[in-house]
């Protein structure tokens, strides 16, 4: 079946035993056991419950993964994930990463013995000159908030030749435009919260492998830790899987006609988008079946970021991305206001970027509002 098809009935098994339509909101944290000595498959919710399988049973079909897991947020899945290596090992990780996993790698990643390392484009990492401890790569691709673009299944020939493992959040594109494993990446983890849920209401993160030794150590990790999804919102973020599909394509259509407003407006200095440059382009459409729906962009010198942004009505001025609704955010100062200043100017973090995370608005609306505050700027 196609991604559309799954994302609405998935396997079709889940509720064939009641004949729902869709699956119940399981809410009880314990289950009532047979006898002494023997268990069924539902002791106790943070190590399984019916409605947090049934998504998980969702996703991974989506991801054409043997198995996944829900979480109660992406940093959730990503501290997860980061606990499957050992003291001692190194993580390379993209010098523009989510600030909140720079954050992540640079204030907790000694307390669990790693190290790590930011590297400015992985497509011209020397493998050769990599240290002995580096363990695995931490990417992003798109990257966050300069839209790097990363040939990924050549970086997971090259990782796998060294026994790097290689971990791909794939939060901007989603299984609908990017399917990581299948490119050759060992995990692929969310924030679930952006495009899955796609509404704005649901804190949910997500991890998806194949192979099963690392899924029975994830599975331990996420009972261990306490950081499974709740019931209630697994079931909400199940339903909101089901029109994945259809608001992506919206998105996409919207954001490639806001790159274009923007790439020749005389008061926009610099766009970055994976379409606008022709090494990113090639790469992503050969890994992907779309560009996402969000873009950054630097205004000329003399337009005032502030002005730019208190003169939208449609773009709320957000965090986070990937809802219905169009969202601008100031990286600088929001989604990476953990890097030291050096690192941002070093990244091309530059204070005077936006991000757009663009809707499925009416597209004449947006570029209307969009107009009327680079006026304004």
């Amino acid at each position: 079946m196609k991604f559309t098809t799954l994302a609405i009935h998935g396997d079709g098994k889940t509720t064939e035993h009641t004949g729902d339509v869709v699956p119940a909101i399981h809410l009880a944290t314990a289950y009532r056991q047979p006898k002494l000595g023997e268990f069924q498959d539902y002791v106790y919710t943070r190590g399984s419950n019916p409605t947090r399988l049934a998504l998980e049973k969702r996703l991974a079909l989506l991801e054409d993964a043997r198995y996944a897991f829900a979480f109660s947020s992406g940093m959730a899945a990503a501290d997860t994930a980061f606990h499957l290596f050992n003291s001692g090992d190194r993580i390379l990780l993209n010098d523009n990463v989510y600030g909140g996993t720079f954050r992540y790698a640079s204030e907790v990643f000694h307390n669990l013995g790693l190290s790590y390392d930011l590297v400015e484009d992985f497509n011209t990492l020397n493998f050769d000159g990599l240290a002995g401890d580096v363990r695995g790569i931490f990417l992003e691709s798109p990257s966050n908030p300069l839209l790097r673009v990363t040939d990924i299944r050549r970086l997971a020939e090259k990782a796998h030749e060294r026994d790097i493992a290689l971990i791909v959040d794939n939060t901007f594109m989603s299984a609908y435009l990017q399917k990581p494993l299948g490119l050759g990446a060992d995990i692929v983890v969310y924030s679930a919260t952006k495009y899955y849920s796609g509404h704005s209401d649901i804190l949910a993160g997500a991890l998806a492998l194949n192979d099963g030794k690392k899924a029975e150590r994830v599975r331990l990790l996420q009972n261990t830790l306490g950081n499974p999804l709740s019931p209630a919102d697994s079931y909400q973020l199940e339903r909101s899987i089901k029109t994945l599909a259809l608001r992506m394509d919206r998105q996409c259509a919207n954001a490639a006609a806001v790159v274009d407003m923007l790439r020749v407006h005389p008061k926009v200095k610099r766009v970055f988008y994976p379409s606008v440059d022709e090494e990113s382009r090639r790469i992503q459409e050969s890994q992907s079946r779309g560009f996402g729906a969000v873009l950054s962009f630097i205004l000329r010198d003399g337009c005032d970021p502030a002005r730019f942004i208190g003169a939208l009505s449609l773009f709320d001025f957000a965090v986070s991305l990937g809802s219905v609704e169009s969202l601008v955010c100031h990286p600088a100062s929001q989604t990476h206001e953990s890097f030291p200043p050096e690192f941002r100017k070093k990244a091309g973090i530059e204070d005077g970027l936006l991000r757009l995370s663009v809707g499925i608005e009416d597209i004449e609306d947006l570029l209307s509002d969009l107009e009327r505050a680079l006026e304004a700027a």
